[in-house]
């Protein structure tokens, strides 16, 4: 996927202002935010707790040897 740019980023700024209006715009940056804020901690505590079981993976490992 190619990047947006600014171009990009200012026609889909207007678009989204004529779709849902000015008054809607900061309620919905609002929740976008708290989505992208609820996902990036979901990712990092599944990645937390795979790390995890790599770690008691390699302990048990080098236990055996």
């Amino acid at each position: 996927m190619p990047n947006i740019g600014v171009p990009g980023l200012i026609i889909i700024l207007v678009i989204a202002l004529i779709v849902f209006g000015p008054s809607k715009l900061p309620q919905l940056g609002k929740a976008v935010g708290q989505t992208l804020r609820e996902f990036k901690n979901s990712t990092k505590d599944i990645v937390d707790e795979v790390a995890e079981e790599f770690k008691l993976d390699d302990k048990e490992a080098k236990k055996k040897n």
